[in-house]
């Protein structure tokens, strides 16, 4: 079932679908990160302005330097080394779709060891979007029963797998990363 489900969720990613799915951390809708019509449908299902950005899920630490320019070496020990889901926010985002780059070009990304959504984002070789499964401004649900019909509904497509995990997870870690290549913790 996990190979399927991957299957049919990379099916839905490439033909610029919105997906409902479980994150490293909490349930997220999410799409391909490089695809701005796709951006823009998670946009309109949670009723967001356009200005704010997202985060994106990578598998490897490898791929971070393929969308951000500016990657203290720093931000490789700090990956490594903290034992909860780490986003960093990076300098100069890049190869992506320009409505998930913030205003001032930083990008979020964070690296995903799960692995149903590391296999999930290796199989689709692109970077995934991450919000959660929310209308914005409303509290993000952390199990799946607690999500809204109205996001359910308005996917392309809800993943099948761990649906029934009634263990509340907590949202990641947040840094951001400046231009000193200092680091400023903006959710812990």
């Amino acid at each position: 079932m996990f190979k399927e489900e991957i299957e049919k969720t990379v099916t839905v990613l490439r033909d610029g679908g919105v997906i409902l799915y479980p994150t490293d951390t909490i349930w997220g809708i999410g799409c391909d990160a490089t695809n701005p019509k796709a951006v823009e449908k998670i946009f309109a299902i949670k009723k967001r302005p356009g200005s704010q950005s997202m985060i994106i899920l990578l598998h490897d630490v490898g791929m971070i330097k393929d969308y951000a320019s500016d990657v203290p070496e720093i931000a490789y020990d700090l990956i490594s080394n903290t034992r909860q889901p780490l986003t960093i926010i990076y300098q100069n985002a890049k190869n992506l779709a320009t409505n998930i780059i913030a205003e001032d070009g930083s990008i979020a990304i964070r690296i995903v060891e799960k692995p149903f959504v590391a296999q999930l984002i290796e199989a689709f070789g692109k970077p995934i979007v991450s919000t959660s499964a929310n209308i914005s401004g409303r509290p993000a649900p952390i199990i799946f029963n607690k999500i809204s019909d109205i996001i359910i509904n308005g996917v392309d497509y809800v993943v099948n797998y761990d649906r029934d995990i009634i263990e509340g997870t907590q949202p990641s870690m947040i840094i951001r990363f400046n231009k000193n290549n200092d680091f400023t913790i903006l959710r812990d």
